[in-house]
């Protein structure tokens, strides 16, 4: 289950730096493709760590 909540925290913390430092998602009011590839990874993260039993907002 480590596994699982590793996949998340790292998904969470790729999404959230890219955010951070992309000129694009700050220039532009969309998201760029990175960004909205990054959401997919960690949306599905988010997904298999609630299929293994994870809580909301427990990582």
């Amino acid at each position: 289950m480590s596994s699982v909540n590793d996949a998340l925290e790292d998904a969470r913390l790729t999404y959230e730096q890219h955010m951070r430092t992309c000129r694009q998602c700050h220039a532009d009011a969309a998201h760029c493709a990175v960004a909205k590839h990054l959401l997919r990874l960690y949306n599905n993260a988010r997904r298999d760590h609630m299929r293994s039993g994870g809580r909301p907002g427990q990582s």
